[in-house]
Formats: C-alpha cells, sequence, structure tokens
C-alpha cells in the first residue's frame, strides 16, 4: 500500500501548496519554464525594439508618413515571434511527451484504481498551463527590465525619442505563451490515451523501434512534404517573374517542414544509422549508435529541435547572403555605388542574431531531453554497469550519444538550411536583372562558410554541454541501487 502511495499523487485539493506544485522539481519542469520564460522575454523585447523604431520613424521630419517602413517593420517582428514561438512549442511537446514516457508505470498505476486516461492527461495539460505562467511572467519581468535599459542606451545614442516601455501590447507575447505551453503540454501527452491498467506490472520505458509504428503520421508526412515542394517550386518559378513568388515559397516552407517534424519519427532513424557507422566498431561506440536507433521517439525528439535551430539560422544567413551577391552584381550592372548595400549586410547580422533565439531554445530541448532520458534509463545504465562496463565507458556513451545526434541533426539542419535559403532568395531575386546562376533569371546560393562555421562550432560546445549532466547523473548511482529503481 505505501509503494501505491508513493506514486499515486493527492488530487483531493487538501494537500499543501508545496506538495500539490511538487512536479516543478521533475526532470524537465525546469527546463521547460526556461524555455518558456526566454519565449516571453522575446517577444517583449521585440516588441518594444519595433515600437522604440517606429517611434524613431515618426519623429524623423522626412519619414516620418511611411507607413510601408512600419509595415515591414511589424511583419518582421510578427515572423520572429511565430518562429520562436513554434520552436517553443516543439520542445515543449517533446520535453512533455518524454516526462509522460517517464512516468508510464505511475499513469497505469492510476489507471488501475479507477483513474480514466483523459483524467491523467488533463492532469499533464494543468502541469503544463502552471509552468507555462511562471515562465510567461519570468519572461515578462526580464524582457520589460532588458528593454527599458535597451531604450535608455538607444535614446542617448539617437536622442531623445518620446516612448513608454509600460506598454499593454507587451501582455501579448506573455499571454501567447502560456497559451502554447498549454497546448504543447497537451500534444505531448497524447501517449497518456495508450497507457493500459496492466502497464503498472513493467517499468516505465520508451516504445522500443520494433513496437513503434504509425503509418498515419507518416503518411500525413509525406503528404505535407509533397505539398510544401509543390509550393516552394511554384515560389521559384514565380520569382523569375515577379518577388511575389515569396508567399507561396513562405507557405512551402512552413508546411514542408511542418510535415518533417511529423515525420521525424520515420526520417531520423536512417540518418542517425547513417552517422552510427562513424563511430566505429567498439562495444561503447556501438551501444552509444544503437541506442539512438533503438528508441526512435526519444532519439527524434532530440533530433529535430537541433535540426530546426540549424536550419534557421542557416536559412535566414544564406537568404541573407545570397540577397547581398545579388545586389552587388545588380548594382554593378546599373552603375549605382555598393555603399548602399552595408545597410541590407547590418540588417542581416541583425536578422541572424534574433533568429539564433530560437536555436538556443532548441539547444535548452536537447541539453533537458538528453538529461530526462539518462535519468529514465537507471535500470539500462545499471545493468551496463553490472555487466562490467566502467564509469569512464558509461560516460564515453553517453556523450558518444549527444555527438551522434548532435551530428546528425546539425548536418540535416545545414543541408535543409541551404536548400530554404535558395528558394526564398530565389522566389524573391530570381526576376531581378544579373547574370549570378545558371541563367539570368535562376540565382545560386551564397553559402556565408563564416556564419557555417559559427554554427558548426556551436554545435559542438552544444554537445559538451549538453553531456556534462547526463554523463554525471549516468555515473552516479550504484548497479545494485539502479537494478533495484522503479
Amino acid at each position: 500500500m505505501s509503494a501505491l502511495a508513493a506514486v499515486v499523487p493527492d488530487t483531493s485539493g487538501t494537500a499543501p501548496w508545496h506538495t500539490r506544485f511538487a512536479y516543478l522539481r521533475d526532470r524537465g519542469m525546469g527546463a521547460s519554464i526556461l524555455v518558456a520564460a526566454l519565449s516571453s522575454a522575446f517577444g517583449v523585447l521585440l516588441l518594444s525594439a519595433t515600437g522604440f523604431i517606429g517611434a524613431m520613424i515618426a519623429a524623423d521630419p522626412y519619414i516620418g508618413d511611411s507607413g510601408l517602413a512600419l509595415a515591414v517593420i511589424a511583419i518582421l517582428g510578427v515572423i520572429l515571434l511565430a518562429l520562436a514561438l513554434y520552436v517553443a512549442a516543439i520542445v515543449t511537446a517533446n520535453t512533455f511527451s518524454t516526462i509522460v514516457a517517464g512516468r508510464t508505470r505511475r499513469i497505469a498505476l492510476m489507471r488501475l484504481i479507477g483513474a480514466t486516461a483523459r483524467s491523467q492527461r488533463g492532469e499533464v495539460a494543468t502541469q503544463g498551463l502552471v509552468v507555462g505562467a511562471i515562465g510567461a511572467l519570468v519572461g515578462l519581468a526580464a524582457g520589460m527590465a532588458i528593454g527599458a535599459l535597451g531604450i535608455l542606451a538607444a535614446q542617448r545614442l539617437v536622442g531623445d525619442v518620446a516612448y513608454d516601455i509600460a506598454q499593454p501590447q507587451l501582455l501579448i507575447p506573455a499571454v501567447v505563451v502560456v497559451l502554447t505551453t498549454w497546448a504543447a503540454a497537451w500534444v505531448g501527452s497524447r501517449r497518456v490515451l495508450t497507457v493500459t491498467p496492466l502497464q503498472a506490472l513493467g517499468g516505465s520505458v520508451e516504445r522500443a523501434h520494433d513496437e513503434f509504428s504509425r503509418p498515419a503520421r507518416n503518411v500525413t508526412s509525406m503528404i505535407l512534404i509533397g505539398i510544401g515542394a509543390a509550393l516552394l517550386g511554384v515560389g521559384a518559378m514565380t520569382g523569375m517573374l515577379s518577388p511575389l513568388g515569396i508567399v507561396p515559397a513562405f507557405l512551402g516552407g512552413l508546411v514542408s517542414f511542418t510535415g518533417l517534424v511529423i515525420g521525424s519519427t520515420a526520417i531520423m532513424p536512417p540518418l542517425l544509422r547513417l552517422v552510427g557507422r562513424l563511430f566505429g566498431r567498439t562495444a561503447v561506440s556501438r551501444l552509444a549508435a544503437e541506442n539512438a536507433l533503438r528508441y526512435p521517439e526519444r532519439s527524434s525528439r532530440m533530433a529535430i529541435g537541433v535540426v530546426i535551430g540549424v536550419t534557421l539560422v542557416t536559412m535566414f544567413a544564406v537568404a541573407a547572403e545570397t540577397a547581398q551577391t545579388v545586389m552587388i552584381r545588380s548594382a554593378e550592372t546599373a552603375g549605382y555605388p555598393q555603399e548602399r548595400l552595408e545597410v541590407l549586410d547590418q540588417f542581416a547580422i541583425v536578422m541572424t542574431v534574433l533568429v539564433g533565439v530560437s536555436a538556443v531554445i532548441a539547444a535548452v530541448g536537447l541539453v533537458n531531453l538528453l538529461t530526462i532520458g539518462v535519468v529514465q534509463r537507471r535500470r539500462e545504465l545499471g545493468l551496463l554497469r553490472s555487466l562490467g562496463l566502467s564509469n569512464r565507458q558509461i560516460r564515453n556513451m553517453v556523450l558518444l550519444e549527444a555527438v551522434h545526434i548532435t551530428l546528425t541533426a546539425l548536418t540535416f539542419g545545414l543541408i535543409l538550411g541551404v536548400a530554404y535559403g535558395w528558394a526564398g532568395a530565389q522566389s524573391v531575386l530570381g526576376s531581378v536583372p544579373t547574370q549570378l546562376g545558371i541563367a539570368s533569371f535562376i540565382v545560386l546560393p551564397a553559402v556565408p562558410w563564416l556564419t557555417v562555421g559559427g554554427v558548426v562550432l556551436a554545435a559542438a560546445a552544444l554537445t559538451l554541454v549538453a553531456a556534462v549532466t547526463p554523463t554525471r547523473l549516468a555515473t552516479r548511482v550504484a548497479p545494485v541501487e539502479a537494478l533495484a529503481a522503479d
């Protein structure tokens, strides 16, 4: 009876608040709050920055009536915020999916004593709502503080521009983050519906590869990828005649990438298998490679966030570099001074930095999921220790798993980023008269190798950081204690 009480939470509402919110101390919840806080703070800073820029434009006697400039700034802010929320939602959904996988036995015990799957899923969604609310409030406060300091510094540089940092619209990102986190937790908890009371007798593990099959999901993924690729093609061809080709190209990129995310459990394992062959044939390297393949849900959740971050940064960098190359060639043809293109270069740097926030959110997701995965594999690691693997071999195995996943995601993300970046540049600049490319209406992608090198170095640093806590946890528990754990 005591064992049952240990895993069944008090739902009567009479428990102290610190007991009812004890789940906030679970592995993964802190990182989820951090993701929500980053998203909320980023949204607040974007609104503050765009609002201040708008105030500057309005105060300018020459361009103060330029509604187009204000509209462009507002649209860019909305797009960047939507990208950050998109990444945050995927990271949060993956985190809660992993947390639910680790609670399989507890959920099964609740089902055994009469709880419904719907009530259990509602409990997880409520936890997501609380996590989102805490993160959104922290992000709102941090964003307003940083925004106020930034605006004060900007006012000293450009002059006294009247702008009040306390704007009612700053609440919008916080509210959207709360709703997004709540929805992501609901989506991530869908596995609750598949947990049966009989699983209370077993361990809480991820589904293995031979148990995992979602043909309907894979078909949906293929359909979305096909539709997205067709729209990208339409955008590229339309771009030969008009910059309006960006409209179908943007929709195509969004639809196709959503298809990649949905079908990640079918797409990532073959790529992981291919990269795993680079690690050699030692026992530790083979274990590291097979761990990523044996549980495709877990490994795909870890990899797809990094893929998204690398793709976004590379896409914007390639599109900006290609646009700059085309405009330089066009300026040479028309005889315009190239100094005007310095503004485009500065704009590209700013955009890359802003998009980098989404990459940071994805990096937090990788560190979080890798740590949760190690915690949930205590029995497996204990068994390996009892079979003779040393602490050093266990650490190397976890580190190689992080390298395996990051290297695969990095390569895939770079390829996708170049492809999407070229499609965006072609859809906008295909009609610009220049001889760059195969023909005057086909633009070849210009790859910013400095940015790519920075992405590779950041991925290497991320791998090391992501493996620090998991490797320490992997060697902390004694083999007998790990084997006896529930």
